[in-house]
């Protein structure tokens, strides 16, 4: 048994030098291969010529053609600010380049680290204001070869903070589309040619709608934007980032404030009319407060040259407030032709007697034509109507305007709602958010 113990024992010793030994094997092998096709032989690696892009010897490839790099993307962070936003992703190229090629038993690919140049796609984004390399505590670089393909693999991190010109015709209810465009610099579509990977060619990192506070990532497409310039054709791919706008705060800190702004100051008219400072605080109050929310709001937004959703909401609310202090300050609006006629006959039981000039003063009813007569006769039957139930009822012209006010203001508020958020919500909410 002791034997056998001692056997067992000395042969997983064995086992255990052996994959280090074939682990370390690889290492130097893999460095092997590295210098041999960097540094060795006439034929020394050029890293400032671009390769031919397909394995193809020089007498098979009849013709020049570009080099397909094959392009995917992992986005991992989205802010906003400024009609710019800043993203954090892993960008990745792919390519072939005949004069790595190696054949090796062992190794699926070998790696080069960012000292090692080879010949790389001068790619950059077009709308870049502002960006870098991760490099803690090594550069984050990533350059693998594979094994009999000469396919090679290029991956790096950035931190870019891009242009987006934003629409803001339906903010706070608005959906942005921001682009990341990104061409060859100098090789024009006859050297380089991008193309998006089939599978995957977007790759969002799990949990990446906690890093929008602002904004719901709705959608990601991929596009084209290939572009013609005085210098030539330049091969372009489009990352469309479609981003949708978080509602619920300006909800609760601005639309249902303001509503209820609104729904306070009409209680003014139903306040008695003897109490003016009561009118007027409120009012006044109710105007500032407004005022305040939307300096509030626009201090955050750039100045744009046109209007607004939320212009148009605190617009149409203070333009409320303030008719209603109009009609406060001044008891008078409601004057029509029924009073001014009403002030000029006396109403009786048995007809109308004309105060005024004397008979033999008024125009002869002779002269009249009979529709004239007719009509004039039925315009004063109606005003004396009307003339009747104000005053009955509302003699005084400010118990008269806060009647009227009572229920023009919210039938005029609710009928602004009703159209506000067909015109801007339905549009808003069509839009679902996919990831």
């Amino acid at each position: 048994m002791l034997i056998h113990l001692i056997f067992l024992l000395n042969e997983s010793l064995v086992k255990a030098n052996t994959i280090n030994n074939n682990g370390y094997e690889k290492l130097l092998d893999e460095q092997r291969i590295i210098r041999r096709l960097l540094e060795g032989g006439e034929d020394k690696y050029d890293w400032r010529v671009r390769p031919r892009g397909s394995l193809l010897s020089a007498n098979e490839d009849q013709n020049d053609q570009p080099v397909q790099v094959n392009v995917n993307m992992s986005i991992s962070k989205v802010d906003d600010v400024n009609m710019e936003y800043s993203l954090h992703f892993t960008f990745r190229e792919e390519w072939i380049d005949e004069r790595l090629l190696f054949e090796s038993d062992s190794l699926s690919h070998i790696v080069l680290s960012a000292g090692q140049k080879i010949w790389l796609p001068d790619t950059f984004f077009q709308n870049e204001k502002d960006g870098k390399k991760h490099d803690i505590d090594t550069p984050n670089i990533l350059i693998r070869v594979y094994n009999g393909s000469a396919r090679i693999l290029y991956s790096c991190r950035l931190t870019l903070t891009l242009s987006c010109p934003m629409m803001l015709n339906d903010y706070p209810l608005d959906i942005q589309n921001c682009y990341i465009d990104f061409a060859s610099y100098a090789y024009t579509a006859d050297d380089i040619e991008y193309q998006w990977k089939d599978a995957d060619p977007i790759q969002i990192k799990t949990g990446l709608r906690q890093s929008l506070p602002s904004f719901v990532l709705s959608d990601v497409k991929t596009g084209n934007c290939t572009s013609v310039t005085n210098t030539g054709t330049y091969s372009c791919l489009r990352t469309i980032i479609e981003l949708k706008r978080e509602f619920s705060y300006y909800l609760l800190q601005l639309y249902i404030p303001s509503f209820m702004l609104v729904m306070v100051s009409w209680v003014s008219f139903w306040l008695d009319k003897d109490s003016v400072p009561a009118r007027v605080t409120l009012g006044v109050t109710t105007l500032l407060t407004m005022t305040t929310q939307a300096s509030g709001v626009n201090a955050n937004l750039p100045p744009v040259s046109y209007t607004k959703a939320i212009d148009i909401w605190i617009g149409v609310c203070l333009g409320i407030d303030w008719c209603q202090e109009e009609m406060r300050r001044r008891r008078n609006l409601i004057i029509g032709e029924c009073e001014s006629r009403s002030n000029s006959v006396l109403i009786d039981n048995l007809g109308v007697r004309v105060m005024g000039p004397a008979r033999n003063q008024l125009p002869d009813e002779n002269h009249l034509s009979t529709e004239s007569l007719d009509m004039t006769k039925s315009k004063t039957k109606f005003c004396l109507w009307w003339a009747r139930l104000w005053n009955i009822r509302y003699r005084e012209q400010s118990r008269r305007i806060d009647l009227l006010s009572r229920f023009l203001f919210p039938l005029t508020f609710i009928l602004f709602n009703i159209s506000y958020w067909v015109r801007y919500l339905r549009p808003y909410m069509k839009v679902q958010t996919a990831i």
